[in-house]
């Protein structure tokens, strides 16, 4: 995959509220990637991201609760795994989510889009490797492994819900309550991540 995002020059244009909200809705899709690793090896609290996601959404509505964010960036750097401490391909998409969230709180801290770009090339390499790990082999050149990856319906479908949200930010007059709540659900994915799996 190349390392641009095809969406930077629309995410410069974002006031930070609409920042923000494109940052956490690219990291609730993944969540599911740490929630699941989480169970599995009994690592990190799954349950505390959670609500600092969901805290993170509540924030962006119009007299929402408010969270002291610069006191949860610790809490999300203590979950996430250490790669070479997990002999799985499961703490790879785990580490990938909690890294967003991570940049998503800095966005709240800071402001900078860079972060936004940084989310959404995370998320979409983490769909890239899944695709190559799960379907690509050792016979591959690169320019197949390329081929399938550009190709795989889990790419567009990464690709097209990044674009929509950003559409629906762009279209927006304000963030409101409804608009937010409807964003989640797209975000939530019927709790499916981007790389198609799920708690169930």
């Amino acid at each position: 995959m190349n390392d641009t995002l095809l969406l930077e020059p629309q995410l410069r244009e974002l006031d930070k509220p609409k920042l923000i909200a494109y940052c956490i809705a690219v990291t609730q899709r993944q969540f599911p990637n740490f929630a699941l690793f989480s169970n599995l090896v009994e690592f990190g609290d799954a349950k505390k991201m959670a609500n600092i996601i969901d805290g993170i959404w509540q924030s962006l509505i119009p007299g929402g609760a408010k969270m002291n964010f610069a006191l949860q960036l610790s809490k999300v750097e203590d979950n996430m795994p250490d790669l070479d401490a997990f002999d799985m391909y499961g703490a790879a998409p785990a580490l990938d989510a909690i890294t967003c969230l991570h940049a998503t709180i800095s966005c709240i801290l800071e402001a900078e889009y860079e972060e936004a770009v940084t989310i959404g090339l995370v998320s979409r390499e983490t769909v890239a490797s899944f695709i190559e790990v799960s379907e690509g082999d050792d016979q591959m050149s690169d320019a197949e492994i390329m081929r399938l990856i550009s190709n795989h319906q889990l790419i567009e479908q990464e690709e097209e819900f990044q674009a929509e949200v950003l559409q629906r930010l762009e279209n927006a007059p304000a963030l409101d309550k409804d608009f937010i709540s409807s964003l989640k659900e797209l975000a939530s994915n019927q709790g499916v991540s981007n790389i198609g799996i799920s708690l169930d």
